[in-house]
């Protein structure tokens, strides 16, 4: 006798408990709603996201490394003057550093162009650079006589490796994952805030909660 009212009992509370998002804009709070709107919105008018930040100092910290690498090479082959000049004015692929310096150069102005001064949120830039280093580093340690040439022959072409990949999974990984989850948490809690404001119009003052002067006691 009693087993269709549990039902309908039971039918009631899962649809209840299927839907906490209604139960949830009952119990927030439009104040802090909107401290979290506005936090979010002055993180987008103060420029690019944190850990966007940190990716574009660790693709500075590339250049500057591969850099120090190649002027501490050039200064073991016997002076900067004279090396350099070997390198760069008589430039020969099989022997020379000075295209894996440029390589960083390269990575370096694609990646700050694209996700910093035009702050793009697609992999296609990371990845076309991660490609062509691969793609260069390999060709060069395969056809080159690098390793003749002592430890920077094999300490330039594997940093370079290493940190361009490295770059790639960070992006990958960590900062457009990030920023597509703050960018739904701001939808959600907009969303929330404006449920919130149709679902409680107004807080009601203490002045209007008051008695007539000339009530009778008891009524």
């Amino acid at each position: 006798m009693n087993r269709v009212p549990a039902d309908a009992e039971n039918a009631h509370s899962s649809s209840v408990e299927s839907c906490p998002s209604l139960r949830d804009v009952h119990s927030i709070n439009p104040t802090q709603l909107m401290a979290r709107i506005e936090s979010y919105e002055g993180r987008e008018k103060k420029g690019i996201s944190d850990v966007r930040r940190t990716f574009c100092l660790f693709v500075t910290f590339d250049l500057l490394f591969i850099t120090l690498l190649w002027i501490i090479e050039l200064n073991v082959k016997g002076g900067i003057e004279t090396t350099l000049e070997k390198e760069v004015l008589h430039y020969d692929y099989s022997s020379s550093y000075f295209d894996i310096f440029l390589l960083a150069v390269f990575r370096f102005k694609v990646l700050i162009l694209a996700y910093a001064m035009c702050r793009l949120r697609h992999w296609w830039a990371i990845a076309f650079t991660t490609a062509v280093t691969s793609a260069f580093l390999l060709a060069k340690v395969i056809i080159s006589q690098l390793f003749s040439q002592g430890a920077f022959g094999y300490v330039l072409p594997i940093i370079s490796f290493i940190l361009a990949w490295i770059e790639t999974w960070f992006l990958d990984f960590k900062v457009l994952p990030q920023e597509a989850e703050e960018e739904n948490r701001f939808l959600i809690a907009q969303d929330a805030s404006e449920r919130a404001a149709l679902l409680h119009p107004g807080v009601l003052s203490d002045g209007q909660f008051y008695s007539p002067p000339e009530s009778v006691a008891g009524s």
